[in-house]
């Protein structure tokens, strides 16, 4: 663990406390509108709860080949980290990108999740060990001679909310919850987190309001849209 470590932890499990929703408005009034991922990304199971980590991004694509491995995937999921989320892309419509086994691999070098623009299986499995993945599909169809893994931890493109494609570079941060997946470009993951928190306050204090006979028009003027 390097002496950033601490560090990365710490930011991690503050994001833990904030919504997407909220992370969309900062990134939008900061300037980046596009960060947003396609609806198409879901958690599998349904209850893998909040993902939230440090991009580390695996590409791959559709190649035929021989043999009963994909050696390169295996190099790839070694260089995890603690506190990283795997980040998925490639050309791999139909197939699987990883399942249970190298779930456990990447769960016990100290990822937090993964982040899969195609496809994933043994999900029940994947749900059991308590892995948050957020995936385009599930499917049965395995990857081994028909995709594999070609680089990683370089830029990667996956497909976007607002905009047909969102970048996503090694050290970005990820955050997907029950409204969906978002990027936050590394060089704005500390700004970003401290307005959201801001918000996240303002909004608990809203809800408070409400709860105590506020009304909607006299929350709104006192408090704006949130």
């Amino acid at each position: 663990m390097n002496d950033a470590a601490p560090g990365r932890e710490a930011i991690r499990v503050r994001f833990l406390k904030v919504d997407t929703s909220n992370v969309a408005d900062v990134l939008d009034d900061m300037g980046f509108p596009h960060q947003g991922l396609a609806a198409d990304f879901k958690p599998f199971p349904e209850s893998a709860g909040k993902l939230a980590g440090w991009a580390y991004t695996i590409r791959g694509q559709m190649t035929p080949y021989a043999g009963k491995g994909d050696p390169e995937k295996m190099k790839a999921c070694q260089g995890l980290a603690p506190g990283d989320v795997s980040v998925w892309s490639g050309d791999g419509e139909g197939i699987c990108y990883f399942g249970e086994l190298i779930a456990v691999g990447m769960k016990d070098r100290g990822s937090v999740g993964a982040l899969v623009d195609g496809g994933i299986r043994d999900i029940r499995w994947i749900g059991a060990l308590g892995f948050p993945v957020y995936a385009r599909y599930r499917t049965p169809v395995q990857s081994i001679g028909r995709w594999k893994v070609v680089e990683w931890q370089q830029n990667v493109y996956l497909r976007g909310a607002t905009a047909k494609w969102v970048l996503v570079s090694p050290g970005d941060f990820i955050l997907a919850d029950e409204d969906g997946a978002i990027v936050i470009p590394q060089a704005v993951v500390s700004e970003t987190l401290g307005r959201a928190e801001q918000l996240t306050e303002q909004e608990t204090k809203l809800r408070l309001e409400l709860q105590n006979g506020l009304g909607l028009e006299q929350a709104l003027a006192e408090f704006g849209h949130v």
